[in-house]
């Protein structure tokens, strides 16, 4: 792999990182919010809603996680 194309993966990989850091602070604030939910809520479909955001937040930053590592590979 020449050296333009070595960068512009660079290029992506960086960009791959700054989104996973967006969605892990709205993943935060997802978990922070659900654990500041009164007890009442807890087990209503809010509160199910919320978990199910943070489960799916966090299997996407993993996905970004795969996604960075098989394109560094790739530029190897």
């Amino acid at each position: 792999m020449n050296r333009d194309r070595r960068a512009q993966i660079t290029a992506i990989t960086d960009q791959l990182d700054a989104l996973k850091y967006d969605l892990e602070s709205i993943m935060d604030e997802e978990q922070e919010y659900l654990e500041n939910m009164p007890e009442n809520l807890q087990s209503g479909e809010k509160a199910t809603a919320a978990e199910e955001a943070v489960s799916s937040l966090s299997e996407a930053m993993d996905n970004i996680d795969s996604a960075m590592e098989s394109a560094s590979n790739a530029a190897e």
